[in-house]
């Protein structure tokens, strides 16, 4: 884990330590911060008005603009140096997050994980590899990396929406029904859900989508 790494922490929403019911973290994508997705929590608290959302800012300055935030670099975007960014990242991910459940007092299957582009990567690359499966996760326009690695290395398998513009211009849209295959292969129920004409980003049918997975996994209401 790099020295240079900042302890993460971000904008929150919801209830506070000791209230809520479930927590909800939101994980944004490269040059952005917590502020980007945390516009999303009132929208996911209409189905979840107990859970505590917060949406952490990256452990790394981005190294490609002069603000933002990142969770690994993409200057070199060899699949060994993504491999190698995004375990990094995952070690201060998985920090944060055990320190944010024992401070709101829940059990792991009370936690979902939503990232946007780079942190879409970084949800499915830390729940698929925590000892006990979180309730959901939720991929926006990402990719699942080291999808080779994923049979060795998977210990949990919680229910995943993957979510992804047919029009986005930074990550294909192949990718979607590449980590839909890897993932299926490996025994992890999957949503795919293919939005025409969306380009690199989120739409209400994306919100509503995950607001339905959301609903079911932590509230039992389907």
């Amino acid at each position: 884990m790099s020295e240079h790494a900042e302890q993460m922490d971000g904008p929150r929403h919801g209830r506070e330590a000791g209230q809520a019911d479930a927590l909800v973290v939101l994980l944004h994508g490269l040059g952005a911060d917590g502020n980007d997705l945390i516009g999303l929590a009132p929208h996911l608290a209409q189905v979840l008005p107990g859970a505590a959302f917060v949406s952490p800012h990256a452990p790394y300055p981005c190294d490609m603009a002069p603000f933002g935030r990142q969770w690994f670099s993409l200057q070199t975007r060899e699949p060994a140096r993504i491999l190698a960014g995004v375990q990094d990242a995952a070690a201060h991910l998985n920090a944060f997050l055990d320190r944010e459940r024992e401070a709101y007092g829940l059990a792991e299957d009370r936690l979902a994980l939503i990232g946007f582009s780079q942190g879409s990567m970084m949800a499915m690359q830390v729940a698929l590899r925590r000892v006990q499966p979180c309730a959901a996760v939720i991929a926006y326009s990402g990719m699942l990396v080291g999808a080779e690695r994923l049979g060795a290395e998977i210990k949990s398998r919680p229910p995943v929406l993957l979510v992804h513009g047919e029009a986005d211009e930074v990550v294909g849209f192949s990718a979607m029904a590449a980590a839909e295959q890897a993932l299926k292969a490996n025994g992890v129920a999957v949503t795919a859900l293919a939005r025409p004409g969306l380009g690199h980003g989120i739409d209400e049918a994306g919100i509503g989508a995950a607001m339905a997975l959301l609903r079911e996994t932590l509230t039992g209401d389907r």
